[in-house]
């Protein structure tokens, strides 16, 4: 059997510029866990759900905690003020103490940045894996599955000389096993 007998022909395929937040719902939407990433008609790389959470699980988010800003033993010693006027409001405390936070509250709110949505400020070609695993469609099936073992991938790309004719799964190979076309 070759690899042209059960690679999908129809391939989906992403874009460098596309934002990982579409890559996500659009990778859900065809049910696979990941596709070719092609530009002007070439195979650039590939992106897998797995190289999007690695690049999320890397991200640095948005700090839970902030350095001490005192050594132990300090203590902040506040006194009774007499004159009304001299007190001070609680929201210097958020503004002082905190004012190393980053963006105003309110901005955060209205406008969230980076640290709150890092898959829409991120794009494919950022996470993608460059190191594409191809065979041709004359390839021998039984070679095919030993590459994906031996390379640990999950999909094969299937390329005419430089053009992309279709992708083959280890998902393609388990279906072809369990129906015993194989």
């Amino acid at each position: 059997m070759l690899v042209s007998d059960l690679m999908t022909r129809d391939v989906f395929t992403l874009t460098p510029d596309l934002t990982l937040r579409l890559a996500v719902e659009e990778l859900g939407e065809h049910g696979v866990h990941g596709a070719p990433v092609v530009t002007d008609g070439a195979v650039v790389g590939v992106c897998s759900t797995s190289d999007i959470l690695d690049f999320q699980a890397s991200e640095p988010g948005v700090p839970t905690s902030r350095p001490d800003l005192m050594e132990w033993g300090e203590a902040v010693v506040q006194t009774p003020v007499d004159d009304e006027e001299e007190a001070e409001p609680a929201s210097p405390y958020f503004v002082d103490y905190w004012e190393d936070a980053g963006a105003d509250v309110f901005e955060r709110f209205s406008e969230p940045g980076p640290e709150w949505d890092v898959l829409e400020e991120h794009v494919v070609g950022d996470v993608m894996t460059r190191r594409v695993y191809a065979l041709g469609p004359g390839a021998d099936l039984a070679d095919a599955a030993r590459f994906m073992v031996d390379a640990g991938a999950h999909r094969l790309l299937v390329l005419d000389g430089a053009h992309l004719v279709g992708i083959l799964s280890a998902w393609d190979v388990l279906k072809a096993v369990a129906d015993r076309r194989i």
